[in-house]
């Protein structure tokens, strides 16, 4: 699968989510993160084909193109977008409450970014919820002549939602890793570029592909 020979800390500034895999086996990404992951699993007694197997759950799918039946197309919304949001702001919150804590006098740690995320997590957590309950069910039955205003509603919250990144942004200084940047901060940052792409392409089917279809 690739990861035997790279280091810990290579691959948990890589790849988003591979820091919760090596808390979970513990293993020291930071401070110990420059052996290769072989040598760290086999220190900590841990099978390597298991973490390079979690690990490989956590790299992104090949590129595919959304689908463009609209059920289909909420599905892959719902599998790509949604469950990928809840499952990686958690580790992305702890990352940012860590770097903060270890770094609060550094000159370009990203202060307040934990606050913002949680802000972030709990918009889009009543964004997508409303849309389940809600949006998704009637355009998934053909439609219903009520639909504009809480597609209207949903556009609007997708504006924030992009205030909010470029909030995020902001307090990451653009996401300019400073040279002593340790292992954690650039999983952080890694975690973060990719909530960003994320979320713009999320609303980008939204606004573009799927809420066109109904008005």
């Amino acid at each position: 699968m690739g990861y035997a020979d790279r280091t810990v800390a290579d691959i948990a500034t890589s790849l988003p989510g591979a820091t919760s895999v090596f808390r979970a086996h513990h293993i020291d990404y930071c401070c110990g993160g420059a052996r290769p992951l072989a040598e760290a699993a086999a220190e900590r007694a841990v099978s390597l084909e298991q973490i390079e197997t979690e690990l490989a759950r956590l790299a992104p799918d090949a590129p595919c193109e959304a689908p463009t039946e609209t059920n289909a197309l909420i599905g892959h919304i719902l599998a790509r977008y949604h469950d990928t949001h809840r499952r990686e702001l958690p580790e992305l919150l702890r990352l940012a409450a860590r770097v903060e804590e270890r770094h609060a006098g550094h000159a370009m740690v990203p202060a307040g970014l934990r606050t913002a995320l949680e802000e972030l997590a709990t918009a889009l957590d009543e964004h997508m919820a409303k849309e389940e309950q809600i949006l998704f069910p009637l355009m998934m039955q053909g439609g219903h002549p009520m639909l504009a205003s809480p597609i209207g509603r949903m556009r609007f919250e997708h504006d924030e939602h992009g205030e909010r990144l470029a909030r995020l942004e902001t307090l990451a200084h653009g996401l300019a890793l400073p040279e002593d940047a340790c292992p954690t901060w650039r999983a952080l940052y890694a975690a973060l570029r990719k909530l960003i792409d994320d979320v713009h392409e999320h609303v980008h089917l939204e606004n573009n592909l799927l809420f066109p279809r109904f008005g």
